[in-house]
C-alpha cells in the first residue's frame, strides 16, 4: 500500500472507521514490535511496552494533524515508552532477562546465516543506549525508516544522529568479532571465559575485545568482513510471535474518559461492538483485542510486511466478519480445556528434612521410547520420542568444566495428549552445595574455579532427576548451546518415582525429593513445551500454553 492509500486509512481511522483502525494496527504493529523487541532484546517487558505504545497511538490518533507524519510520530512514541521503561526499572528488576532472546528469534525466524546471523547475535553485547539506537538504524538500513525519522525519534539533530550511529556501529563491529571468537575453538579464549556466567555485558565485552585484538587465532577472520549495513539491506521484519495479544479497548479507559480524550462516538461504538476481522495473520476480536494467529511453523516472510514509503502493495486481507472460535480466543480455550493453564514457576529448595507429599496415582500402560530403555543425549539436536501412558525420568548431567556459560534448556515438542511435571528427585537440586567436591565444583551447576552453568532467568531450577507423566506422545530435544550438558531419558514407573523422592538425608543424601503432582489437570507442565514442531526446538517459548 503506497503512502497515499495509508493517508486515507489513517484519516478514516481518525474519523472512527473501525476497519480502518484494524488495518492501521495490523499494518504498523510489526514495526513497533521490532523496534521494542530489538531495543530491549526480547526482555519480559517487550509486550507491555508494545502494548503501551499502541494504546497511546490509538488514544492520541485524533491529535495527529498530518497523516503523512504518522510513521515518525508512532516511532517517537515507541522510543519514549522504551526510555520511560528504563527510568521505571527498580534495582531488583535490573537482572531480569529476556522472555525470548530477540537476537536468537531474529536468526531463526528470518533464517539468517553467516555474517547476517553474526550481526543479529552481536546485538546482545551492546549497551542499552546502543541497542535502542540500533533498533532504529537496523530499520533505516532495511528501508523501513528514514534518517530524519531516526533522528526525530531519538530527539537529536541529523548531524548528531550521524555521530551516534557511527560510534554504535564501531561497538557493533567489536561485538561481531566477539561472536566469531566464541564460535571458534581458541584454547586461550576458554581460559579467559572460565569465570564468565554466559551473559553478555559491557565488562566482558571489553575483556573479550582485548583478547580478540591480541590473539592471532581469533583475529584471523578467514573471510572478508562485510559491513553491517550491507548485510541488513532487504532483511524482513521479525514476525509477531504467535499468541501475541494486544488489547485496544479504550486504552484502559472508561467510555466517558475515552470520549473526553477526543475519541469519536462512532469509534467508541465500533470498539464496543462484537466483531471479528481476520487480517494479515492475526485476529482482531470484539473490544479491540488483537491476537496473532499465524501458525508457529509457517515459513518466515521474505520481505517486510510493514508499510514503507516506497511500498506499493500490502498482503491480501479479508475484512469479512467471521464467527469467533475457541482457536482464536485464549479465554475460550481456557474454558473448554483447562489443561495447561498451570506452568512451572521458580521455587525455592525445600528444607532438606522435609518429606515429600504423597504421589497421586495415575494410569500406567507403559512408555515406549525411540531411544530404548536408556536414551543418552549429549549434543545439540539429539532427541527422543516418547509414546504411551506412564512415567519418564530425565536425568541431568551438567559439565561447566568443559564449557561454562548460559544454558539453553531442552524442549518438548509435537505434544499430542497431556504431559505433566510430577516430581523431582535424585537426592539433590543441581544448585545444592557439594561438600568436598573435586576440581573446583561448588555445586552441580559449577563453581568459581571452573565457571557456572547459568539458567535463563525465570527458569525452574532442575534437580538431578526430573520425573514427568505422559499420556500421549511427545519429543524431547537436547538444545545445548553455551554450557555443556547431557540428558539421559528412561521410561520409568510410579514405584521408582516414590522410591527416589523418598531418599532423604537419613540415607546419606542431601535432601528428600519433591512431589509436584496434584493428581489433576492443574498439575504443572514443563516450561518449554509446545504442541507444534518448530524447525529449531530451541525456539519453544519458556512459558508455554498447551
Amino acid at each position: 500500500m503506497d503512502s497515499e492509500n495509508w493517508r486515507a486509512v489513517i484519516t478514516a481511522a481518525q474519523a472512527g472507521d473501525r476497519r480502518a483502525l484494524d488495518e492501521l494496527v495490523a499494518g504498523w504493529l510489526p514495526l513497533v514490535y521490532n523496534i521494542v523487541g530489538r531495543a530491549l532484546n526480547g526482555h519480559a517487558d517487550v509486550d507491555d511496552v508494545v502494548q503501551e505504545t499502541m494504546l497511546r497511538a490509538v488514544d492520541n490518533l485524533g491529535s495527529l494533524r498530518d497523516p503523512d507524519s504518522f510513521r515518525s510520530w508512532l516511532v517517537a512514541i515507541a522510543m519514549r515508552q522504551i526510555r520511560d521503561r528504563a527510568r521505571r526499572r527498580t534495582p531488583d528488576r535490573l537482572e531480569e532477562a529476556a522472555a525470548s532472546d530477540f537476537a536468537e528469534l531474529t536468526v531463526l525466524r528470518l533464517q539468517l546465516e553467516g555474517q547476517r546471523r553474526e550481526v543479529a547475535e552481536a546485538v546482545r553485547w551492546l549497551d542499552d543506549d546502543d541497542r535502542q539506537l540500533l533498533s532504529l538504524w537496523w530499520l533505516e538500513v532495511a528501508g523501513e525508516l528514514t534518517r530524519r525519522e531516526l533522528a526525530a525519534a531519538v530527539g537529536i539533530t541529523r548531524q548528531h544522529a550521524a555521530v551516534r550511529v557511527q560510534r554504535m556501529k564501531e561497538r557493533l563491529e567489536t561485538s561481531r568479532g566477539i561472536v566469531r571468537a566464541l564460535d571458534g575453538a581458541c584454547p586461550d579464549l576458554r581460559e579467559v571465559t572460565g569465570r564468565w556466567n554466559g551473559r553478555p555485558d559491557s565488562v566482558w565485552r571489553k575483556r573479550l575485545a582485548r583478547h580478540v585484538r591480541g590473539c592471532g587465532y581469533c583475529g584471523d577472520t578467514r573471510e572478508a568482513v562485510v559491513p553491517a549495513e550491507r548485510l541488513l539491506v532487504g532483511i524482513a521484519l521479525v514476525p509477531l510471535p504467535v499468541g501475541f495479544t494486544l488489547s485496544l479497548a479504550f486504552g484502559g479507559k472508561t467510555a466517558v474518559a475515552a470520549t473526553s480524550a477526543g475519541w469519536s462516538a462512532k469509534l467508541l461504538g465500533a470498539l464496543t461492538k462484537p466483531a471479528v476481522a481476520m487480517t494479515a495473520g492475526a485476529t482482531i476480536l470484539a473490544g479491540g483485542a488483537y491476537v496473532v494467529t499465524q501458525p508457529p511453523d509457517a515459513p518466515p516472510p521474505r520481505a517486510a510486511i510493514t508499510p514503507t514509503a516506497t511500498a506499493t502493495s500490502a498482503p491480501p486481507r479479508s475484512s469479512a466478519p467471521v464467527a469467533p472460535t475457541p482457536k482464536s480466543s485464549p479465554s475460550a480455550t481456557k474454558k473448554t480445556d483447562p489443561y495447561g493453564t498451570v506452568v512451572d514457576a521458580v521455587d525455592r529448595a525445600p528444607d532438606p528434612n522435609a518429606r515429600p507429599a504423597a504421589l497421586p496415582r495415575r494410569p500406567e500402560s507403559g512408555i515406549t521410547s525411540t531411544g530404548g530403555p536408556k536414551a543418552v543425549m549429549q549434543h545439540r539436536g539429539d532427541s527422543v520420542t516418547l509414546t504411551g501412558q506412564g512415567y519418564v525420568l530425565v536425568r541431568w548431567q551438567i559439565s561447566p568444566k568443559s564449557r561454562p556459560g548460559a544454558l539453553v534448556m531442552p524442549s518438548w515438542t509435537g505434544l499430542k495428549g497431556r504431559l505433566f511435571h510430577v516430581a523431582s528427585g535424585g537426592s539433590r537440586r543441581m544448585d545444592d552445595p557439594l561438600p568436598g567436591a573435586p576440581n573446583g565444583y561448588a555445586t552441580g551447576m559449577g563453581g568459581p574455579d571452573i565457571g557456572y552453568a547459568v539458567l535463563p532467568p525465570g527458569t525452574q531450577q532442575m534437580w538431578q532427576n526430573e520425573y514427568f507423566y505422559l499420556d500421549g506422545t511427545v519429543t524431547l530435544t537436547q538444545n545445548e548451546r553455551g554450557c555443556d550438558y547431557g540428558l539421559i531419558v528412561f521410561p520409568s514407573n510410579r514405584d521408582a518415582v516414590e522410591k527416589d523422592v523418598g531418599e532423604g538425608p537419613a540415607q546419606g543424601a542431601i535432601r528428600y525429593g519433591l512431589v509436584r503432582d496434584t493428581g489433576t489437570d492443574s498439575a504443572p507442565v514443563p516450561q518449554y513445551v509446545t504442541r507444534s514442531t518448530p524447525a529449531d526446538p530451541a525456539t519453544v517459548p519458556q512459558r508455554s500454553r498447551v
